[in-house]
């Protein structure tokens, strides 16, 4: 009995062993592979620190969050290309549409890059209230004739999701076609019956990058964050505000400051491409016939691109095109952005506008939803500050507007946050608008929030206590994972 006891703890003492050897193998294998990677530093070190420091969670948290896929492809590029081509098609001569000397290299930037349409004549319509927008969106939808095709990060069973939701429902009555995408991380909450409700009337819903066992893992990671919808091909929705009641209602703490816009015209073009190149992703089903690219009316002589970017393809779109917009002015940059985690490229490039004497500033929430977040946000204000960055916080409530605009000629506005997650993790979408009074119209928009702002006093700032400033600074080490 005594042997046979013995026996039992030497079995369980060396299975233990082995399956210690084993873990500690696949730790410093994962720790191998994420240098060899030769991701980003600044990306690299957190994520060796946690697997090596605090191992079983870091194991997990790497599975879920931090495999790279940018290698991958989830659409040929044959049939991406198919898609994007659309809306360099019809609506205007091609002579009217030529590209502005000074931004002449970052257009071609964004039409090598990402396969964006240089658009011709839209009109663009600025909310600075949910209330405005869903009243519009609503009455958008009431007149759709042919179909309606909307994507969101998040689409809430709400109070303004069921007002869309029975809009919706009786367009398909009528024969409208009616296809939506949502993000399947971003509406977990949303119980299954709300979206069955609509696809028992016909309508196509599908989840984006749909989360479940067992090939979980990363794709918890890469979220669709765009919120686009495209009514007939002619009209087209897109900015800041997913379809949820605190974008009227605001939070218990105060307001919900958004931006959103609607596009008339050629932008509508550009929307469709992207929210079709997602719905082939989704579903396979290829759609690129005539009928979803009317020809559009020219309302004006502004000239845009709608850009898309990703956690696939070797390019990072929009973190490249907006370092070159910045790194490029010559009077000043104004951004609006709920939470600030620039990578190190776009951190440098604020401080080096800043320096050369470019009027860079700053607009981020005072609170934000997210404590850590703005902790870690915080932390860069420091080196903003001493560059000359005027800093202000915005002190009614969130601020989640997402803007910048530059010299008075472009503006640059989407579903993109400046910080890590949205340039390497997110699915965005942003629209560059190159036209002066578009730029002057934001430019305003970014003045009048100046006064519900307070600014950042260098002397002030630098000088808060050392224990808010350490902490700032441990949460700034994880900003690559936020």
């Amino acid at each position: 009995m005594l042997f046979a006891i013995q026996f039992a703890g030497l079995v369980q003492t060396v299975l233990s062993a082995i399956f210690f050897l084993l873990y500690i193998i696949t730790i410093l294998g994962l720790v191998l592979v994420i240098i060899t990677e030769n991701r980003n530093p600044l990306k690299t070190i957190p994520w060796v620190i946690v697997l090596l420091f605090i191992p079983g969670v870091g194991l997990a948290f790497y599975f879920f969050f931090g495999q790279d896929n940018r290698k991958q492809r989830v659409i040929s590029r044959r049939t991406y290309k198919r898609i994007k081509k659309r809306p360099f098609q019809g609506g205007y001569k091609k002579d009217v549409c030529v590209s502005p000397d000074k931004y002449r290299q970052l257009i071609s930037l964004l039409e090598s890059s990402n396969q964006a349409a240089l658009l011709y004549g839209t009109k663009i319509h600025v909310y600075a209230s949910g209330k405005e927008k869903f009243k519009d969106l609503l009455e958008a939808i009431r007149q759709a004739k042919h179909h309606i095709h909307i994507q969101y990060y998040i689409f809430n069973d709400d109070e303004i999701g069921r007002k869309i939701q029975d809009a919706l429902i009786v367009k398909a009555r009528e024969g409208v076609k009616i296809r939506i995408l949502f993000d399947d991380v971003g509406s977990w909450k949303v119980k299954k019956r709300f979206f069955d409700e609509m696809r028992e009337e016909g309508i196509e819903v599908y989840p984006f990058l749909k989360v479940v066992f067992p090939i979980l893992t990363s794709k918890v990671n890469y979220r669709n964050h765009r919120k686009i919808v495209i009514v007939d091909g002619e009209i087209g929705f897109m900015g800041g505000m997913n379809i949820a009641d605190r974008y009227i209602e605001g939070l218990k703490w105060g307001i919900w400051r958004d931006t959103h816009f609607k596009f008339t015209g050629k932008g509508a073009h550009g929307l469709q491409a992207a929210f079709l190149v997602d719905w082939y992703v989704v579903t396979k089903n290829l759609i690129d016939t005539p009928e979803y690219y009317p020809v559009a009316d020219v309302y004006n002589h502004s000239l845009m691109q709608v850009v898309t970017s990703g956690p696939v393809g070797i390019w990072r779109t929009l973190l490249q095109a907006t370092i070159y917009a910045i790194s490029n002015a010559k009077k000043y940059v104004y951004i609006q952005t709920p939470y600030f985690l620039p990578t190190e490229g776009l951190n440098q490039t604020l401080q080096t506008a800043a320096l050369a004497g470019v009027d860079v500033r700053l607009m981020l929430p005072c609170k934000s939803d997210t404590r850590l977040v703005n902790l870690a946000s915080h932390s860069f204000i420091d080196e903003m500050v001493r560059a000359g960055v005027k800093v202000y916080l915005y002190l009614p409530g969130f601020l989640h507007s997402k803007q910048i605009v530059i010299d008075d000629d472009l503006t640059i506005v989407g579903s993109a946050n400046m910080d890590f997650r949205s340039f390497e993790h997110n699915f965005e979408v942003n629209a560059f608008v190159y036209e002066a009074d578009f730029a002057l119209k934001m430019k305003n928009v970014f003045n009048k929030d100046i006064g519900n702002s307070k600014m950042i006093i260098p002397s002030v700032w630098l000088k808060r206590p050392l224990k808010q400033r350490f902490i700032e600074s441990f949460m700034r080490l994880f900003s690559p994972l936020f």
